[in-house]
């Protein structure tokens, strides 16, 4: 088997949804097999994915049991040569794993594969690519100092500013939403560190496959959506395993001085403040109106009774003209994106193209019953049914 896929779920039974359905797309034409580890989901995750997905190997956990040990139980029941820990608030291309395996075979000493994220909004997410956080990069990230020069190798090593946003090359760290590698090679260096709960274990795993002596990969060629923050509510409790997961990581890497201890502890419980901060929601205005590509009338009805608001509906191939007229106006337009009439590529790319317009996006997912999106990566997203 090719490629086993292990997607980690905790109550976010409608992004998990749509997040299978972009994956039953993208395997198509490979062995591979999908695994969803549910860590006590309260909604009707389980249920959903029994009924819809019924090749679907599912797990289902008595409790909580956090983001490295569920994975781990995932990576223990995979069969595949390479394995995909991913997140269930993304959405892959139709070709994203066709892509990241033929780059994987032609690398030798592969560690990790990461790809290019975006939000809901059809931003860059910068994390897509990190650096270790070494005492200095910390600071930097810290205090925002990176911000005043992103690509310098002094102060925006954090995003790994050595590497533009479309650039293919060897970075540190990869984001635990979406990472690629030989199944082999996860057991050689033991899996997730289940002494992290929710934090940290990203930047880890990948510091222990470097020193491994592996090279991680970052990978533009392919894009996928992370609606971040779907799968962890920004509180108290984040807050909290945030500053728990950063002192573990220096801990048990970087062995520092007492004083650079102290600084970090301080440092990271003023960022875990200032996440928690940027995480609280804030109030949007409503949509004026909408844009439903599409070619479904019968659909375009319901979603219009659902949000009483009109609703304009547009084919695929006229979209640059209606886009244009869209764009000229000041009221905030919604486009709605019907995955039965576009791929999920499209999507990604109608996100990527038309971002920081005064546009939000919603997809409504094949033969489904709800549109969902996020409008900020600080946010909560939301999903709508009807």
């Amino acid at each position: 088997m090719q490629l086993s896929v292990i997607i980690l779920n905790y109550n976010v039974r409608y992004f998990l949804e749509q997040c299978l359905l972009s994956v039953r797309e993208a395997i198509r034409g490979l062995d591979a097999e999908i695994i969803v580890v549910d860590n006590n989901s309260q909604d009707d995750s389980c249920r959903m994915v029994k009924e819809r997905f019924p090749d679907v190997i599912l797990i289902e956990n008595k409790e909580n049991v956090g983001f490295p040990k569920g994975n781990n139980i995932g990576v223990e029941k995979a069969k595949g040569k390479y394995v995909c820990i991913l997140n269930p608030d993304t959405v892959v291309a139709e070709d994203t794993f066709t892509k990241i395996l033929a780059f994987a075979q032609s690398q030798a000493n592969l560690g990790i594969i990461g790809c290019r994220l975006i939000d809901g909004t059809g931003n860059f997410l910068p994390e897509s690519k990190r650096s270790i956080p070494t005492p200095w990069i910390s600071f930097t990230k810290i205090f925002g100092l990176y911000k005043l020069a992103p690509t310098s190798n002094w102060l925006g090593r954090y995003y790994a500013g050595h590497l533009q946003e479309n650039q293919t090359g060897t970075t540190d760290v990869l984001v635990g939403a979406f990472m690629v590698l030989e199944r082999a090679l996860y057991n050689e260096v033991g899996g997730f560190d289940e002494r992290y709960f929710m934090y940290g274990e990203d930047i880890d795993f990948s510091y222990t496959v470097l020193k491994n002596g592996r090279s991680n990969y970052y990978f533009p060629e392919t894009s996928i959506i992370h609606y971040k923050g779907e799968s962890t509510v920004k509180d108290g409790t984040y807050m909290k395993r945030f500053q728990q997961g950063m002192e573990l990581f220096y801990e048990k890497n970087l062995k520092a001085s007492p004083f650079f201890s102290l600084f970090m502890k301080l440092g990271t419980l003023f960022f875990s403040f200032m996440k928690t901060f940027q995480g609280k929601p804030k109030q949007k205005s409503r949509p004026e109106s909408y844009i439903f590509i599409s070619d479904n009338s019968a659909v375009k009805e319901k979603l219009q009774n659902k949000l009483k608001k009109n609703i304009q509906i547009q084919k695929f191939e006229n979209q640059k003209a209606v886009f244009s007229q869209t764009f000229s106006g000041l009221d905030p337009v919604e486009m709605i994106l019907d995955a039965d009439y576009l791929t999920f590529k499209e999507c990604i790319s109608i996100m990527e193209m038309y971002k920081n317009k005064n546009l939000t996006f919603k997809i409504l997912p094949q033969s489904s019953n709800f549109i969902i999106g996020s409008n900020s990566n600080n946010e909560r997203g939301e999903f709508i049914l009807f």
